[in-house]
């Protein structure tokens, strides 16, 4: 199983105290050894949007190129995550550690994101900063957030390392933040600035691993649509057509939920018989017996 946890759903881009990130993170502990527990192998993957916003705005004289920042929370949030569960599982008594793979995705250098910049990164950004930040900046569902470019993933350059450490029976936390994005010319793969996202790069690598699930872990217990408003709808299942109606009706904003229903739909797609599950840390047995979150299958 592939669990893709939120870089917002472990650091909320709106909050400023440390004891929301503690219990989001309790939970998705508690979802790693719940699914251990059910006989599953489990890869974590992770965003890194508030995190690497945070660490480029320290960098006040760009002495670091982006896909340096990514490679440096890749480090940061995997530790965190090793630490956490490494004792949890000692304290089990489970045979089970972790390893942490530094991850590089190659992407396409003429991907049309980087014209059109879409990936928020960083916290939410004050009036005065929006006024003096030269950088592309959206409203997003939480407020204003620097954006930029989210090529899509082609190929994960250390498969092969993450597959074996997987039949070692070790839980695998890999492609943080979508991944170091880099691009080959010449034979020679160089870093470029982007943030790919992670959901994208967690259904590639389910349908390379050929895994049975993917779960992606957000901060919303379920996909809605009229999300917000009055009448907005939980949805417990949706079919890949009608997620991608509601995607065509403009349902699911590019800068949030868009990715991450792309992101099942092209699992689904790439490997049929995967079960493709969207819910909140904490609830993902309850999801994957269909009795939280929201399942995506195959068109009836």
């Amino acid at each position: 199983m592939v669990y893709a946890i939120g870089g917002n759903a472990l650091a909320p881009p709106n909050s400023s105290t440390g004891d929301e990130h503690d219990l989001v993170l309790a939970k998705v502990m508690s979802d790693v050894v719940d699914l251990l527990e059910a006989g599953w192998s489990v890869v974590l993957t992770h965003g890194n949007g508030p995190q690497v916003g945070e660490l480029m705005s320290m960098d006040s004289n760009a002495s670091h190129d982006m896909d340096e920042w990514v490679a440096a929370t890749q480090g940061m949030i995997g530790h965190t995550l090793s630490l956490q569960l490494n004792s949890i599982l000692k304290h089990r008594h489970r045979p089970e550690r972790t390893a942490v793979v530094l991850t590089r995705v190659l992407v396409n250098a003429q991907d049309e994101a980087f014209a059109l910049p879409t990936k928020p990164v960083g916290p939410v950004l004050s009036a005065q900063e929006v006024m003096e930040r030269d950088w592309d900046i959206a409203t997003t569902v939480h407020g204003p957030r620097r954006v930029v470019a989210s090529p899509l993933p082609h190929r994960i350059l250390d498969l092969d390392v993450i597959r074996t450490l997987v039949d070692q029976r070790a839980v695998v936390i890999c492609g943080g933040g979508g991944g170091i994005p880099v691009v080959e010319h010449e034979r020679q793969y160089n870093g470029i600035p982007a943030v790919i996202d992670k959901d994208r790069l967690s259904s590639l690598l389910a349908v390379d691993l050929e895994a049975e699930a993917l779960i992606i872990s957000t901060g919303v217990p379920a996909v809605y649509t009229d999300f917000g408003q009055e009448h907005q709808v939980e949805h417990r299942h949706l079919s890949v057509e009608e997620a991608e109606s509601y995607l065509d009706d403009g349902q699911f904003p590019a800068g949030s939920m868009g990715p991450k229903i792309k992101s099942m739909i092209d699992a689904i797609r790439g490997l049929p018989s995967m079960r493709s599950i969207l819910c909140q840390p904490g609830d993902a047995l309850s999801a994957m017996r269909g009795d939280a979150g929201t399942t995506l299958s195959q068109d009836d």
